[in-house]
C-alpha cells in the first residue's frame, strides 16, 4: 500500500483552487463548522462532482466560492483562488463582476432564483447589459440565443414568460441560460436536477454535459446521487461532515472505492443488488451533529469497519493509486479490515 500523499490535481494551473477552506456559522447555541479544511482543485474544461448526503457541506462550499454566505453569521478561513484571483480580497465592484462574469451558479430550485415579478427574458438580458454594457436589444438577442441553445421550445415566445408560467424542467433550462449569459469560466451546479422527474433529469444532465464540453467550462456539480455523479463527472470528491474523505478519477472511485462511506453510497443503490430479492446494504445511522462531532474519523460511529484507532485523530489522506486518495486508516500499510480478518480466520 502506498504511503501518505497529497491529493491528485489536474495538470496545468488550476482554474479553481481552495486550500484548507473552512466555514464556521455562529448565532446559534454553539458554533457550527460546516466546512472543515477542504482542499479542492478544478482545471479548465473539467467537471468535478462533489458528492455526499445532505448536511455534508457541499452547498456551503459552493457558496463560499462565490462569497454568497452571510458575512454576519459565517466566517470563512483558508484560501480561495479562482482564475488566479484571491476571492476574499475582491472589492464590492470586483465581486459584482466576478459573480456571473467569472463564476456562475445553477441553483437547485430555479423558481427561487428568478424574480417572480419580472419576465425571464428580461432578467437574462439585464445580466448581460450590466456585465457587458450592451443595449437592451443586444441583451434580449443573447437571451434568445441562449434559450434556443438550451432547447426551450418556442424560445422567442418564452422570453416574455414569468417564472411561474414555465414548467420545472423549462425553468431549469432558463436557469442554465442565465448562468451562461455572461460567458463564465466556472459553473457551479448545486443539485440542479433534484426537483425534476427522472426523464427531465436525464435531459438536463445530458444538456449540461454537452454545454460544458462545447464552452470549455470548468464545472463543480453538487449531488447526493452517486449514479448522477458517474454520468457526468471526470473526477469525484466525496464529502462527509465538512471534509473531503475520498477523491479521484471517476473510474477509480466507482470501480475501487477506498473509503467505507463511498462504498456505502455505492451499495445502497438498487443496481448493486446483484440478484433479485437481495436487500440493499444501507448505511446505518444518520449524519453526525456538526456541533458535537466524534473524535477522529466522523464516519466511525456508522462504519462497519471501525476500530479503536479510528478515534485517535482525523485520518490523513493516503494514496490508493496515482489519481485516487482517501482519508481512511484501512489504507495504511499493515492495517487489516474486520472483513479481511474474519475471512482469514
Amino acid at each position: 500500500m502506498s504511503s501518505p500523499s497529497s491529493s491528485p490535481v489536474p495538470t496545468g494551473q488550476p482554474l479553481v483552487e481552495t486550500k484548507d477552506l473552512t466555514v464556521d456559522f455562529t448565532g446559534g447555541a454553539r458554533p457550527v463548522r460546516a466546512v472543515a479544511g477542504v482542499d479542492l482543485t478544478l482545471g479548465a474544461g473539467e467537471l468535478v462532482a462533489l458528492l455526499g448526503e445532505s448536511g455534508s457541506g457541499k452547498s456551503v462550499t459552493l457558496r463560499a466560492l462565490m462569497r454568497l454566505l452571510p458575512e454576519r453569521r459565517a466566517t470563512t478561513g483558508g484560501s480561495i483562488r479562482v482564475d488566479g484571483r484571491d476571492v476574499a480580497a475582491l472589492g464590492r465592484k470586483e465581486l459584482a463582476r466576478f459573480r456571473g462574469g467569472t463564476v456562475a451558479m445553477i441553483f437547485q430550485e430555479p423558481g427561487l432564483a428568478f424574480d417572480p415579478v419580472y419576465r425571464v427574458g428580461d432578467q437574462i438580458a439585464e445580466a448581460v447589459m450590466r456585465h457587458e454594457g450592451v443595449s437592451r436589444r443586444s441583451g434580449r438577442a443573447r437571451a434568445l440565443e441562449l434559450f434556443e441553445r438550451v432547447r426551450i421550445p418556442s424560445a422567442a415566445t418564452r422570453l416574455d414568460n414569468y417564472p411561474h408560467e414555465m414548467s420545472g424542467g423549462m425553468r431549469q433550462r432558463a436557469m442554465i441560460a442565465l448562468a451562461l449569459a455572461c460567458r463564465p469560466k466556472v459553473l457551479l451546479a448545486d443539485e440542479p436536477t433534484t426537483a425534476l422527474d427522472a426523464t427531465v433529469q436525464i435531459q438536463i444532465l445530458l444538456l449540461l454535459r454537452e454545454l460544458q464540453r462545447e464552452f470549455g467550462l470548468a464545472v463543480i456539480f453538487v449531488t447526493h446521487d452517486i449514479g448522477v455523479a458517474t454520468e457526468v463527472a471526470d473526477r469525484i470528491a466525496v464529502m462527509y461532515a465538512g471534509r473531503i474523505v475520498e477523491r479521484g478519477d471517476c473510474r477509480d472511485v466507482i470501480r475501487a472505492p477506498a473509503h467505507p462511506y463511498t462504498r456505502g453510497l455505492l451499495f445502497s443503490r438498487a443496481d448493486h443488488a446483484f440478484t433479485k430479492g437481495t436487500r440493499l446494504r444501507t448505511i446505518p445511522g444518520s449524519p453526525p451533529d456538526l456541533t458535537a462531532l466524534p473524535p477522529g474519523c466522523a464516519f466511525a460511529p456508522r462504519c462497519a469497519e471501525a476500530m479503536p484507532a479510528c478515534s485517535a485523530g482525523v485520518p490523513e489522506e493516503i494514496a490508493a493509486s496515482e489519481t485516487h486518495v482517501a482519508r481512511c486508516i484501512l489504507l495504511r500499510p499493515g492495517v487489516q479490515s474486520r472483513t479481511d480478518a474474519t475471512a482469514a480466520a
